[in-house]
């Protein structure tokens, strides 16, 4: 009991730990001698070798099986988002007020538009092509540039009294202001089954109550020919069409609420778990 009580100095605890790293007697290096540390060494090298190895077959087989063009899994919706610019989401939702005659209530607004619309100049596009047919088009070989598919050209200029080329205020001041609604990428999504889907904006829960608007393009269309999409390795400078959609006849200093649905063939918008799936619901109001 006396020998496991005693107490030691510290500079004989260090004594004992220097034995332990080199004891000159029994010539050990940390309680193994040399022949020792080498095979252990050996051992550990090749186990990671051997795991490295096998870490990186396992790697390389599943990008031998992936398709760098599309997804193995991809969304599960039955039909593409919609979106809404400008996008002001407040804290009940998607909302856009704004006083016609105080112009720091929709300079914003009117900024967001052409910030959005500079992926749209003629100079954005130039890489694309121009597309006149009204269907499909279908690509089963990479004949652009760097081994990738064609995309058709889309510019803001489409969108005519909404380009902000004619009107850059897009209408606002004068309480008739412009909304461009995007429809989001699906790989492969065949729209409208061989008919341009179209958007179609109402009053919510009032569809009979008339909401005098202007469509740009005409009739509100997405022209087939942007479709489908190949993802974005295939198609690096495609861009979405768009609709821009002119609210005429908006009643001032009140708060209406209105959807903009995406009306076509494989289109839905009833998902109750996704109020953006087919659709775009927004509240706006227009003081004077």
């Amino acid at each position: 009991m006396a020998t496991l009580n005693e107490k030691k100095t510290c500079s004989e605890r260090m004594e004992n730990f220097r034995r332990f790293v080199w004891n000159p007697e029994t010539k050990l290096f940390m309680g193994r001698t040399l022949i020792n540390w080498v095979w252990i060494s050996l051992y550990y090298l090749a186990f990671y070798v051997v795991m490295t190895g096998i870490f990186a077959l396992s790697i390389y087989s599943l990008m031998r099986t992936v398709n760098p063009y599309e997804p193995d899994y991809q969304d599960q919706l039955k039909s593409p988002g919609v979106t809404l610019r400008p996008d002001v989401y407040g804290h009940r939702g998607l909302q856009i007020y704004y006083n016609a005659s105080d112009n720091k209530t929709w300079e914003g607004l009117v900024t967001m538009l052409q910030t959005f619309l500079t992926a749209y100049s003629p100079a954005a596009q130039h890489l694309n092509i121009n597309c006149t047919s009204n269907t499909y088009f279908i690509q089963n070989t990479f004949d652009g540039p760097n081994n990738t598919k064609l995309s058709c050209k889309f510019t803001s200029d489409m969108l005519q009294n909404c380009s902000g080329i004619t009107d850059p205020t897009f209408g606002f001041p004068e309480g008739k202001p412009c909304f461009i609604v995007k429809m989001n990428r699906i790989i492969k999504f065949y729209p409208g089954n061989g008919t341009a889907p179209r958007v179609d904006c109402t009053y919510v829960g009032d569809e009979s109550r008339p909401l005098e608007v202007e469509y740009y393009p005409v009739n509100g269309t997405f022209n087939l020919h942007y479709f489908p999409y190949y993802g974005k390795k295939a198609q690096p400078t495609y861009s979405n069409p768009l609709v821009a959609v002119k609210f005429l006849n908006i009643t001032k200093n009140v708060e209406v609420k209105i959807v903009c649905k995406i009306i076509g063939a494989g289109i839905t918008f009833d998902n109750v778990h996704d109020p953006y799936e087919g659709k775009v619901e927004f509240k706006l109001k227009i003081e004077d």
